[in-house]
């Protein structure tokens, strides 16, 4: 799947404008601080219904605009287009249309427009919180396994209901048992998708990774939230008393990592920033991959900055590696000239200008 065409209002400094890019490689070129990256987050507003940039609204709507608006256009299977549409108000409300329906939630955003993001921020995936990496792992989990999203919302709201009588006390005993038992039935399904999605994303990953860079040692693991030698029964039974005190349940899916070592050692510890940067887009480019080998569908990718940090050797592997999804991929930029022999001479490459918050595309082409 790709964009076909992206209409984009009020997003930051950019001025109005439609953009019709191409459906492989769509390179975004200029100065820091004309709006590159505000086309990207556009794009990712399209997708997800928010930015990845600011967790606030105020600064993605333009000043003195109540609302920004994206619409897209998605080629799908069987070459049917899917009309998209998001628009947020500064209030915190939004609207998410797919072919002229209002949905219901940015799941079915994500479900249309499968989206991966390279930034300079991404290596928040080795450094940063359990977090961070759980969302990654169920990205891909939920675009693979049809049954994830509705077992994880059970699991949420089951973990909802146990923190709260840990918190209050006020539920009955039979009814605290149904929940729990909800709680662990959720718990178990979770882990099982999980487990299934990582057997087939290692080797994917093991293998793009060293198409990239030699990095002997560096291993990818699951832990799943608790004790992989007891049941998660046992585990809650025994930490009650502890759960009650902190107010929330310690134990469960909701605690689960992925783990990137380089022998005995973390691996955020003894990387490098390049290494590590080539070590995220592996994972991302193999959860890529599996997504096409899965669902016979790709992603379309945003990379923000592609030169930065990555000496022309390993560039010039990520951009093959890009290439060979044969998916759409969005690269930004301050001199487009640094990645102009990195394609294949069949790859259609178009630019785009962006100054200022305007956007001229200045050539699409064949590399």
């Amino acid at each position: 799947m790709s964009l076909s065409r992206v209409s984009v209002t009020a997003v930051r400094n950019l001025h109005p404008v439609t953009l019709l890019p191409s459906p492989r490689i769509n390179i975004l070129h200029g100065d820091n601080g004309s709006g590159k990256t505000s086309v990207l987050e556009a794009i990712h507003l399209l997708a997800l219904a928010r930015s990845f940039r600011s967790t606030r609204l105020q600064p993605v709507i333009q000043y003195e605009q109540p609302a920004c608006t994206v619409f897209g256009q998605v080629l799908v299977e069987n070459d049917r287009v899917c009309n998209l549409g998001v628009s947020r108000q500064r209030d915190g409300d939004f609207v998410i249309r797919i072919d002229g329906e209002n949905a219901r939630s940015a799941a079915q955003l994500a479900e249309v427009l499968p989206l991966q993001l390279i930034n300079p921020d991404s290596f928040r995936l080795l450094e940063g919180a359990p977090k961070v990496r759980r969302q990654f792992l169920d990205w891909g989990v939920f675009h693979v396994e049809p049954r994830f999203l509705p077992v994880w919302q059970r699991l949420q709201k089951a973990l909802k209901q146990r923190n709260s009588w840990l918190r209050h006390g006020t539920i009955d005993a039979v009814s605290q048992a149904a929940w729990d038992r909800e709680l662990l039935s959720a718990s178990a399904q979770i882990d099982e998708f999980r487990q299934s999605y990582i057997q087939q994303l290692k080797p994917v990953f093991d293998q793009i990774l060293g198409e990239l860079v030699d990095l002997p040692g560096l291993s990818l693991s699951y832990f799943r939230g608790w004790d992989k030698d007891r049941e998660l029964s046992e585990v809650l039974a025994g930490s009650l008393l502890r759960d009650r005190q902190l107010g929330h349940t310690h134990s469960g899916p909701q605690r689960a990592d992925l783990r990137l070592r380089q022998g005995s050692h973390n691996a955020a510890e003894t990387l490098s920033r390049g290494q590590q940067k080539l070590v995220v887009c592996a994972l991302r480019i193999a959860q890529g991959h599996l997504l096409s080998q899965v669902r016979r569908s790709q992603c379309v990718y945003l990379v923000d900055d592609l030169p930065s940090e990555l000496d022309e050797q390993h560039r010039r592997a990520l951009c093959r590696l890009l290439e060979e999804l044969k998916c759409q991929v969005f690269i930004t930029c301050v001199n487009h000239e640094f990645l102009s022999n990195d394609w294949h001479e069949d790859t259609e490459v178009s630019l785009f200008h962006v100054e200022h918050g305007h956007i001229t595309q200045t050539s699409k082409h064949q590399e």
